[in-house]
């Protein structure tokens, strides 16, 4: 075929072996969602905030959406506001909480482990006046609640924490955090970008006042996402300029990926009890393959209390960059932590908050997978892992002199530490 060259075979080829393990960065739309989607960039191509027919019909399918999601959290539609995704629902929730608040108190409580849209965000805050307790975690990546009522000041405002981790997947105790800032009369917000659609959230029992998710972490459209605002939480506009959503966040809606979202959410609550076993016993099959090839390995984050599509490992003596690359070239897509900070030379600062050294934090591997993927898929990772883990090894003159002093090959992640 003219103009058709052998790397596009390649490439092609490897496409459609590719084992694509990378679902915490991003998900595959659902058909289902594209579907419904097509016509709002077609014929349905209406404002939703115009008042003709053609406006209308956009409206109506933005109110169907905000109905099936808030009947997912267990709250009204009234509730639900729509933003370009998470990090916008992050800085929303924690900057407008602050300036609605500075004269009650400016200090905020919320976890060294948090996604950087909510670091970052502390950091703005910081910088006008505002003090930020960052919670430790234990090895598994989860917050003492003991440490969290200490941390509580008069003057504290906010508690932020995330419901689950982007890179470890370890599940907070988010219920208890709630009882705590109720109890304390304190504003409660939480980032579930990663939980939601994927473990059951109900924001009336969990005593949450704010949420952040995104459409493109459980199969809907990228761009899209929501911000939660309990109705009896009074907060400011965070991007001013229209009357859209109810007057607290200006600019036209997003209509087509509005209504990917609200189908991708709806089959997420149908599905998840069937997609939380697959994903739970695959994701148990990994660990214990890797374990079992990987003596010298590290599971990181919580064994039990976490993700049901999350692995996250450690190898000694590796960089993490090269393995991706070499998983790439066998069409195989993982991540080494977050994809927000995928081109920092920085190691996670998850993995050093739940004590990996510096040196060890650099050669982590996370695997996400869906409800798609299968135990053969699995068999072939950790094959196709054993040699390139194996092969990077040999190249490393750590290990070199590591396997020097210790013949027996027993690797201590505790106390082992580049001399």
């Amino acid at each position: 075929m003219k103009g058709f060259r052998i790397d596009d075979r390649k490439d092609q080829e490897r496409k459609k072996h590719m084992i694509y393990l990378d679902n915490a960065a991003t998900t595959k739309c659902a058909p289902e969602a594209v579907e419904a989607m097509l016509p709002y960039l077609g014929e349905k191509y209406g404002n939703a905030s115009s008042i003709y027919a053609l406006g209308s019909e956009s409206r109506k399918a933005v109110s169907n959406a905000r109905r099936i999601i808030a009947e997912s959290l267990n709250c009204t539609p009234q509730e639900i506001y729509f933003t370009t995704g998470g990090s916008e629902a992050d800085n929303w929730a924690l900057i407008a909480t602050a300036e609605a608040n500075e004269k009650k108190g400016k200090h905020i409580i919320t976890t060294a482990i948090e996604h950087h849209a909510i670091l970052h965000t502390c950091d703005y805050l910081a910088g006008r006046g505002f003090e930020i307790t960052y919670l430790p975690v234990d090895e598994d990546g989860i917050i003492s609640l003991e440490e969290l009522k200490k941390a509580i000041r008069p003057d504290t405002i906010l508690i932020s924490v995330m419901t689950a981790n982007n890179e470890i997947g370890s599940i907070q105790p988010i219920k208890e955090v709630g009882e705590i800032a109720k109890e304390h009369n304190i504003l409660f917000h939480t980032d579930a970008v990663q939980a939601y659609g994927h473990i059951p959230i109900d924001v009336e029992d969990m005593h949450i006042d704010f949420l952040s998710a995104s459409g493109h972490k459980l199969n809907g459209p990228k761009g899209v996402g929501f911000l939660y605002i309990r109705n009896t939480v009074k907060i400011g506009s965070f991007i001013h300029g229209g009357a859209q959503e109810r007057g607290r966040r200006a600019g036209t809606e997003n209509v087509p990926g509005i209504v990917g979202f609200g189908v991708a959410a709806d089959l997420s609550m149908k599905n998840m009890e069937a997609n939380q076993k697959k994903e739970t016993e695959l994701r148990d099959y990994l660990i214990e393959q890797l374990e079992a090839n990987f003596p010298n390995s590290k599971l990181n984050g919580s064994r039990s209390n976490r993700l049901p599509n999350n692995v996250n490992f450690s190898f000694p003596f590796i960089e993490g960059e090269s393995l991706l690359i070499m998983l790439d070239m066998k069409g195989i897509c993982a991540s080494s932590g977050s994809a927000c900070t995928s081109g920092s030379l920085d190691p996670s600062h998850v993995l050093l908050a739940i004590g990996l050294r510096h040196e060890m934090a650099h050669g982590s591997l996370r695997l996400t997978l869906s409800h798609e993927n299968t135990k053969e898929e699995m068999d072939t990772v950790v094959r196709e892992l054993k040699v390139i883990v194996d092969r990077l090894q040999a190249m490393s003159p750590l290990y070199e002199d590591f396997i020097k002093n210790n013949p027996d090959g027993k690797f201590d992640w505790r106390t082992y530490h580049v001399q």
